[in-house]
């Protein structure tokens, strides 16, 4: 019973055409979208193969059904590739949350390291997860970790904003930036742009 039913998601799941579609009358539109009105479906059939066209049921749930003259194999290639398409815009589109550690002891060549790794991050557009986790009695000498913090936000500013200013969770201090608005990039290079040309 299950296979039935599955086996009955998978055909409303694909249009039919020509010669499955067995309702005795359709609504048919042509492959210019001229509505040419309600006629048996042999009618129909004959139709589609005198424009070398499937007939494919568009609306099946109408009544009577609407069917509609169209390559069939085309118009599924252009459906795949609308779908290949927004699903390479969704993955362009995910934003992930890379994480950089940092110390409130940390050394300056370390901060550099962190810093290049940042920066690799913002410019592929992800956001950067800043963290420095206090040990033993670091936890009383936050201000030193806040210090490190906006110096490494500092180095970064040019690159992204600060979308949470630094806390203190528990024994952690946690800071988020993010990569730097496209659009504002581009506002700026057409302010350098439209100001080049009046020197």
């Amino acid at each position: 019973m299950a296979e039935s039913i599955g086996r009955c998601i998978d055909i409303a799941a694909e249009l039919l055409i020509n010669e499955e579609i067995r309702d005795r009358e359709v609504r048919v539109i042509g492959a210019d979208g001229a509505q040419l009105g309600i006629m048996p479906t042999r009618k129909a059939l004959e139709l589609a193969e005198e424009a070398e066209l499937d007939l494919v049921k568009i609306v099946p749930t109408a009544t009577p059904p609407v069917c509609k003259l169209m390559n069939y194999d085309k118009h599924r290639f252009e459906q795949a590739k609308r779908e290949r398409e927004m699903r390479k815009n969704q993955k362009d589109r995910i934003v992930s949350l890379k994480e950089v550690q940092l110390s409130a002891t940390i050394e300056e060549n370390d901060v550099a390291v962190k810093a290049k790794n940042a920066v690799k991050f913002l410019q592929n557009g992800d956001k950067v997860k800043v963290s420095i986790r206090f040990r033993g009695r670091q936890i009383a000498h936050s201000d030193i970790g806040m210090k490190v913090m906006l110096d490494f936000a500092e180095r970064m500013k040019d690159l992204c904003t600060v979308e949470r200013r630094p806390m203190i969770e528990g024994r952690n201090m946690i800071m988020i930036l993010a990569p730097k608005a496209e659009k504002a990039g581009k506002a700026e290079k057409a302010a350098k742009n439209a100001a080049a040309p009046q020197a």
